[in-house]
């Protein structure tokens, strides 16, 4: 055996076998030792040595290189999360109004407000405390209602609107993208019917002391742009809660104008007697929610208060115009709110001497008011610009607010806290501008 030579280990491919091939020069080798195993063995030893190493390699710990680079990409990860979290607000744009919308601190004070003026706190409601029947054997005891604020969808509200706009006599729903209508406003802005003009639901306030036997009085509050009536007229403006603080034997009607939106569009308010179909709609609702069928009678009859803030000025002036109830609106009470349609106002103001007008102004709308008042005074009209004293039918008065009094929360703080409670205690002082103009309703 000594210098003999090993053979080598070759692969048939074809049949999958291993076969011994000589060498060229190769000597004799017995065949009684099985070498073909034996190589066999050394060849795989071969293969599983170099993998053993790289596991043993895995295995250990790593190096101070491996755990800086480490280090370094997880520092370059962080800055990019950081750079993501700062550019957030440049990616997203604020909400639209945002001098409008109250912050979280903002409505902290006017719950504390609420709670004084009140001997009990009254939770705000957006579904009646109990549902009124229109059958009279279920009418509850006037001691035993209770304050209910609702929101009620009426047919005559200002919205949906299909008409055409006035100013231009073309449609109001002037853009279209596949089957959606819009309506382009008059800062050049689209808004969607089916998101801002297709709230049909009216804000409806009866204070738990209104007597529908007693003379009273409608309250319609035209609410101002970028608003929704939970969370502005009702939340934000206190309006129901000023009239119910006011003492007055009135009633709230606040229709949805255009949600949320920089538009003052009056829909339904342009159409002549659209504010009358309003009116007469809003008896049976009324009615209902007084608890007493019959008393529809006498909110049919009722004398009416318009007020209008900011962009509500619109829907107010067409309303007098031609919403065809003029004997019945006993006053018209603007809150920073005239912005044009000077003519409208004057017009009213010089054929309606049995009611009232204010109008509060800040710097924004100073320029037309003080337009409004020269037009009026050339028509040989008293004007007068102090709200001291009691409203008596004719008294037309401007009302100039202190600087510092800001846009936004107007409906809250003009010339006084709660202004719109200030000018309902005024007119409540003249019991002619509150009579009923028919016969008194009785439930007995």
């Amino acid at each position: 055996m000594v210098g003999a030579i090993p053979k080598f280990l070759t692969v048939d491919r074809a049949n999958r076998a291993v076969s011994p091939v000589m060498p060229r020069r190769a000597l004799p080798i017995p065949l009684s030792f099985p070498l073909p195993l034996r190589w066999h063995w050394v060849a795989m030893a071969a293969l599983c040595v170099p993998l053993a190493f790289v596991l043993v390699q895995c295995g250990k710990a790593p190096s101070a290189g491996m755990l800086a680079a480490s280090t370094d990409g997880a520092k370059s990860r962080a800055a990019k999360s950081r750079t993501s979290i700062d550019t957030f607000d440049d990616r997203f744009p604020q909400p639209q109004f945002a001098d409008r919308f109250p912050t979280a601190n903002e409505s902290l004070p006017q719950v504390q407000r609420q709670v004084a003026l009140a001997p009990q706190p009254r939770a705000a409601r957006t579904e009646p405390v109990r549902v009124a029947s229109l059958t009279q054997t279920l009418a509850l005891p006037r001691s035993e209602r209770e304050e209910l604020t609702t929101l009620v969808s009426m047919k005559s509200s200002a919205f949906p609107y299909f008409g055409t706009n006035p100013r231009s006599e073309e449609p109001f729903l002037n853009i279209s993208k596949g089957d959606r209508k819009g309506h382009r406003s008059y800062g050049g802005r689209v808004y969607w019917q089916d998101e801002t003009y297709n709230d049909s639901r009216v804000l409806v306030h009866v204070p738990e002391t209104f007597d529908a036997r007693k003379p009273g009085v409608i309250v319609v509050f035209f609410h101002g742009n970028g608003a929704t009536l939970e969370r502005d007229v009702r939340d934000r403006q206190l309006v129901p809660q000023q009239i119910s603080d006011s003492g007055v034997n009135a009633v709230l009607l606040a229709p949805q104008l255009a949600v949320n939106a920089a538009d003052s569009s009056a829909g339904k308010f342009w159409q002549p007697g659209g504010f009358k179909r309003f009116i007469d709609e809003s008896a049976s609702h009324l009615a209902r929610l007084y608890g007493d069928p019959k008393s529809a009678q006498a909110f049919a009859n009722l004398p009416i208060v318009i007020v209008g803030y900011s962009g509500g000025f619109l829907p107010t002036a067409w309303s007098l115009e031609v919403g065809g109830v003029p004997n019945r609106v006993r006053g018209v009470f603007l809150l920073d709110a005239v912005y044009g349609e000077l003519d409208k106002f004057a017009s009213w103001i010089e054929k309606n001497r049995t009611g009232f007008f204010v109008s509060s102004y800040t710097r924004y709308t100073k320029r037309h008011d003080q337009e409004l008042m020269q037009m009026l005074r050339d028509r040989g009209i008293t004007v007068t610009e102090s709200i001291d004293g009691p409203l008596r039918p004719g008294s037309v008065v401007f009302v100039k607010t202190p600087d510092g009094v800001t846009h936004r929360n107007y409906v809250t703080q003009a010339w006084t806290e709660h202004p719109v409670k200030d000018v309902l205690v005024k007119m409540a002082a003249t019991p002619a501008l509150t009579q009923v103009a028919s016969a008194p309703y009785s439930n007995r």
